[in-house]
Order: C-alpha cells, then structure tokens, then sequence
C-alpha cells in the first residue's frame, strides 16, 4: 500500500529543508526525499546574506554558533589592474553546506518530518488525489509536490524542463582550502578569462573556494588541473592560491551544465523553490539566501492551501506574483552583471570605473540582494 503525505519535497538543499521546517511546524505530514545523506558537501560558494539571519532565527538555527564567520568586505580583482577593495552594504557570513544542511536536517526532523536518504526520485505521476513520486525506496503519494533538486536533476528531462538546458554552458567547481593570506571579514572575487573564482572563510580556519568557467576552457584543456595553471593562474591571487594554499579535499567537487536561464515555478501538483525555480549567477553570492527564504514562501503559499484558507489556483498565482517581486529583479541584475565578468577587458573596465564611483558599486550589490525583512515571507 502506497504511504500517503500532505507534502512531498524533493531535494534536501536549503529551500528544501526550510520548506519542510514550516510545513512540518504546520501539522501537516511531509516526507523529505534526499539522494545525498546527510552531511555533505555541495557545489556552492557558501557565501550567505545577512538578509536571512532572521529567518534562520526562526527555523531554530543560529548560523554563528555553527561557526560561522562574519564578511564585511568585497575585493574584486582582475588580471593586469589593481584590486578594488568596497564594504559590503549588507553585510554577511560564511558557513558550508556541510554543516548548515546538516542543521537544518535535524530541525526537520524534530519538527516532525519523515527523511528519506540515498534515494533518487525516477519519476512522478498524477492521480485524482495529487502525485505519485516514484523513487528508489519505493512509491509515494502526496497531496503536493515541491520540487528543490538544486540547479540539475534527472528531473528536469522526466518532467520536460530540458529546454532551458541549451544554455547550460557553464562548470562549478568547488575547494576547501587553507590560506591565511585572505583576511577573515572578506570575500574577494577573482576573475579569469571566461570565468570568475570566489574565495571566503567558513567555519574551522578554512575557506571556500569556488569557481565558475564555461565550458570551452575545460574543453581546450582537457583536465581541472591544466586549466587552473593555464587559465586561472593568469589572475595573480589565483596563482598565488593554487600555489600556496593547502587544499583539504583529495578531489574537487564538480558540477556540469550549470544553467541561469529563466524557469517555471509551477506544473500540476507541483512548485518549484530555490534553485529548480531560478538561480543567480554566483558572482552575486547571494543564491543561499534566495534558496532559504524561497523554500519559507513556497511552505508559506502551501500551508495556505492545504489548510484550506485558499484554493490550488490562487495558491499558484499568489507564489508566482510573490517569487517575482521578490526575486526578478535580482535574477536580471545578475544575468546582467555577469555579462562583464569572464571577459577580462569589460572586467577591467568595471574596476577601473568603479574604483571612482564606488557609489554605484555598492548600489549594484544592492540590486542583486534583499533587506533584512521588514515582515514574514514565510
């Protein structure tokens, strides 16, 4: 017999976790299905904006007691010109996946939460009550879906979302590493010819260094390990990281066909949340905090409907109108912004202009991130 829930979510990353937090809080019976087991790492640079502190307040989880670091300024950088050094308007902090999923994993489960571990999800069905997710553990039905797979998933062929895949012309590769040269309170972003690295402390005297190059320089050079020397290290804080830090994993995490295009949020008996529903370029270091407050507004939207306050439609067309006015404008900015990282000479052009207009720099990182909530998304 088929075990029933009142939500299915699939994918354990932060939207994922945060929306089962809320909606397990909400008496409603939820099921967490996750191919991963906790902990582990993930693809990510691990930067999160002060704009989520509060909501992570709420969910029970105080980031800073985790180990978290406080960042307070931005350097960005670029071959053949001098650093520009800003504050950030916002302010932020920095913790790994690691440790932050693995938190907010165990808040869901004492909120009263099933999770389902090293389990894919092979594909999904309707029926007159809501959904079947069938899965490597076995069949189970819902009456909702939410859908938070992260930026690639089998999912997004079954369910016919293959479309946005044309523009996946990107790699994500990801280090912990030891390099005491980079001040604590900084996140610093490096750029390279098509492609841009960032690096920020997190917990334990380590950093996390993160870079994103299309796909045409690893495809030139065959291995990580010689693009890194011949592309990378063409940024001198780059070379003088890939020389002298201490690297803390045997191998890089890797992860192919990263996509920025526009997503749907919505399909029959399904919602998409953080990055299954739009990610921002990563310069922005700001796709955590769109995933956490995203997962709390999908629950939110979802408790609304299936305590029976409003119906499916206007469930739907109140998540869309909310995401979008939350999130559009940051999505652009970064598409936007991201034109001019990876190409040396309009990156060097930025830093020059903006070594004169700071102003406007910092005006620019306020577009691609949020306040500090003046009221509940969740």
């Amino acid at each position: 017999m088929t075990k029933k829930y009142d939500v299915i979510v699939i994918g354990g990353g932060l939207a994922g976790l945060a929306a089962t937090i809320l909606l397990s809080r909400a008496q409603l019976s939820v099921l967490l299905v996750e191919k991963n087991n906790y902990p582990f790492h993930k693809v990510c640079g691990e930067y999160i904006s002060n704009e989520t502190l509060p909501f992570l307040n709420y969910l029970g989880v105080n980031p800073f007691a985790l180990g978290a670091v406080a960042l307070e300024e931005f350097e960005l950088t670029a071959p053949q010109t001098q650093p520009l050094l800003l504050s950030l308007p916002l302010g932020g902090f920095g913790l790994s996946r690691y440790v932050l999923d693995s938190a907010l994993a165990l808040k869901a489960k004492e909120a009263g939460a099933e999770i389902l571990t090293q389990t894919q999800v092979k594909s999904l069905t309707e029926n007159s009550r809501g959904a079947i997710c069938h899965t490597t553990q076995g069949d189970f039905e819902a009456r909702y879906l939410l859908a938070t797979f992260g930026k690639r998933s089998n999912l997004d062929t079954v369910l016919d979302r293959n479309e946005y895949q044309k523009k996946a012309n990107y790699i994500g590769v990801k280090y912990h590493i030891r390099y005491p040269k980079q001040p604590f309170n900084r996140i610093s972003l490096h750029n390279f010819e098509n492609g841009y690295c960032g690096i920020s402390r997190i917990e334990n005297d380590s950093y996390c260094l993160c870079y994103l190059s299309h796909k045409k320089n690893l495809a030139h050079h065959k291995k990580l390990d010689l693009m890194e020397r011949e592309i990378l290290a063409q940024n001198p804080f780059l070379a003088d990281i890939f020389q002298n830090a201490t690297f803390l994993y045997d191998h890089p995490l890797v992860i192919h066909q990263v996509s920025f295009a526009a997503k749907n949020l919505e399909q029959p008996q399904l919602l998409f949340a953080g990055d299954a529903a739009g990610m921002i370029a990563p310069l922005c270091g700001n796709g955590m905090s769109m995933a956490l407050l995203g997962g709390g507004m999908a629950a939110g939207h979802l408790v609304a409907h299936l305590q029976g306050r409003i119906s499916a439609a206007q469930m739907v067309s109140d998540y869309k109108a909310e995401w979008r006015k939350t999130f559009a404008l940051r999505l652009w900015a970064g598409r936007t912004i991201q034109h001019f990282f990876g190409d040396l000479r309009l990156s060097r052009g930025l830093i020059s202009f903006f070594r004169y207009q700071p102003f406007l720099a910092k005006q620019l990182i306020k577009l691609t991130h949020g306040n500090v909530p003046t009221r509940k998304i969740y």
